[in-house]
This record gives C-alpha cells, sequence and structure tokens, in this order.
C-alpha cells in the first residue's frame, strides 16, 4: 500500500468533508444570493420536465441508498437480509435507479450543451458539475456487472462498507480499499471530489431542498390587515 494510496483513502476525504461543510456555511452566510439552481425552465421547459424527474427521482434513490445501504452495519441487517441477499437488491435496484438518473442527466446536459439559448446562459460551472455526474454514474454503472458476481459472495461489499463507516467513524482504514477493482475505486474518489466542489456550484441548492422539510412542521402564517378597525378606507375617486 502507498502513500499515495494512503493520503487519498485516508486524508482526502476529510479535507472533502471539511471543505463541503465550512464551503457550505461560508457561501451560505456570504453569497446567498448565488445561492439557486439557476432555472432555465423558461428557455425550455418540454425537455427539462423529463430530464428534471428522471435526474431527481434517479439521484435521490441513489443517494440514500448508498448512504443507509454502506453504512448500515452488517450486524444491524443480517437479522433481517442476508449479504447476498442485499448485494442483489442493491444491483437490481440500484441498476434501475441508475439507469433512469442517467437519462435524465443525459437530457439535461445535451439541453445545456445544444440549445443555443440555454448554453449562452449557462456558467461553465454549470456545464462542468452536470459533466462530472455524468460521469460519476457511468462509473457506478460499469460496476454493476462485477457487482452481480460478487452476489454469492460478497466480500467486496463488506469491505468497502467497514471503510466507509470507519470514515465516519473516524477511523479510516485504507487497507480495505487496496486491491478492489479500479471502478470502484475511481468511484469513490470522485464521489468526494464532487463534495469538495459542491460549495462552489449549483449542487447547493440540495440544502434548500432537505430545508423545505420545516414547511411540514412550521406554524401558520400570520396575516395583519392594514385598514384600522372602525374607520372606513378612503376613497381612490371623486363622487360623481
Amino acid at each position: 500500500m502507498t502513500t499515495l494510496h494512503n493520503i487519498l483513502f485516508n486524508v482526502y476525504p476529510y479535507v472533502c468533508l471539511a471543505v463541503f461543510l465550512m464551503g457550505s456555511l461560508a457561501r451560505f452566510d456570504r453569497d446567498q444570493y448565488t445561492w439557486k439552481s439557476d432555472s432555465s425552465q423558461l428557455l425550455r421547459a418540454g425537455q427539462l420536465r423529463w430530464g428534471s424527474n428522471l435526474f431527481h427521482g434517479g439521484i435521490l434513490f441513489l443517494f440514500f441508498g448508498h448512504l443507509f445501504g454502506q453504512l448500515t452495519p452488517h450486524w444491524l441487517y443480517e437479522i433481517f437480509i442476508t449479504a447476498s441477499q442485499k448485494q442483489l437488491l442493491a444491483v437490481v435496484a440500484g441498476g434501475i435507479a441508475g439507469g433512469l438518473c442517467f437519462i435524465g442527466l443525459t437530457m439535461l446536459l445535451h439541453r445545456r450543451l445544444f440549445d443555443p439559448r440555454i448554453r449562452l446562459t449557462s456558467h461553465r460551472t454549470d456545464i462542468a458539475i452536470l459533466v462530472i455526474l455524468w460521469v460519476q454514474l457511468v462509473i457506478g454503472l460499469s460496476t454493476l456487472p462485477t457487482s452481480m458476481h460478487h452476489v454469492k459472495e460478497p466480500t467486496t461489499m463488506l469491505r468497502l462498507a467497514e471503510y466507509l463507516q470507519g470514515i465516519v467513524l473516524l477511523q479510516p482504514n485504507a487497507a480495505l480499499v487496496a486491491g478492489v477493482d479500479w471502478h470502484f475505486q475511481a468511484h469513490m474518489l470522485l464521489g468526494m471530489t464532487i463534495f469538495l466542489l459542491f460549495p462552489f456550484s449549483r449542487l447547493v441548492h440540495v440544502w434548500s431542498g432537505f430545508g423545505t422539510l420545516a414547511y411540514l412542521v412550521r406554524p401558520y402564517q400570520v396575516v395583519r390587515t392594514r385598514r384600522v378597525l372602525g374607520r372606513k378606507p378612503a376613497s381612490n375617486g371623486s363622487a360623481s
């Protein structure tokens, strides 16, 4: 195991997480007017509707699937499902969600690149982050055949899950990733890089999406009339 491997899988994750959290907080504090996704719906709505729904539905499923699937300890779910069954579920469900997400993201990237009006109003970071997400999806989908072969012996899945859980527990162990197929390692490193770039791109609007859950428990808005009780409103016109 090389020094570079140790840096990439023991140090780099914490650099990305630190920039992700502190950068998001700094941007919210200093540049709130840039805290948006810059919708281009008025320029071309049809392709956006399909692309956005497919992409957001797929990416949310993938995000929470990775979050709970990888960070849930084996001992906690093994009483309900075996590691092999969990691996098969992840391949099938993740493959479907990943395919839908890939179609939606490809549509969004196509309209950004080939619609002249949208291309003119797009920032370079908008296109760059879409390309990075597209590459990440391609790498993720490329792991499916290998993951399918691991169903009978899901050792790799358990090693990757143990590694990611160690990151959360501040006990990183890069040795768990050593020897794993290159596309799994590339998928993880690019995923970390997306967290690194998150505060500097339009992805910050994801925080607002989670923030809207507060509307479920917020009190009703208090509205007060401007009319003074006991006084008739002034007439805007003269009597005829």
